[in-house]
């Protein structure tokens, strides 16, 4: 999964990928640069029969990310060959297809 959380009320979805990547990976980026990639809904990983959605954005972080918060691990994985690390359908089908274009 990505950095990420429910946008709260009256909240901007950029603003709240700027809080989340705050709280979860302890850096933060210029939200003037962010770069819309859309709006994208896949089957949840662990929720049968519900959908999640997520604005996705390409940022570059102003520093070096940690998991912190609810974020146990990082991984870093080729987005042309993942190996066989469980990906959840967003990830696997949005992320990384903009990723390979």
């Amino acid at each position: 999964m990505q950095p990420g959380g429910k946008i709260e009320p009256g909240e901007q979805p950029l603003d709240a990928l700027s809080r989340e990547v705050r709280e979860e990976l302890g850096v933060g980026f210029d939200a003037s640069a962010a770069e819309e990639l859309g709006h994208f809904q896949a089957p949840a990983a662990n929720e049968p029969g519900h959908v999640v959605g997520a604005w996705l954005y390409r940022v570059h972080l102003d520093g070096k990310p940690r998991a912190q918060a609810e974020i146990a691990e990082m991984a870093w994985i080729d987005p042309h060959a993942p190996g066989d690390i469980e990906l959840a359908p967003l990830t696997r089908d949005a992320v990384l297809g903009l990723i390979r274009r």
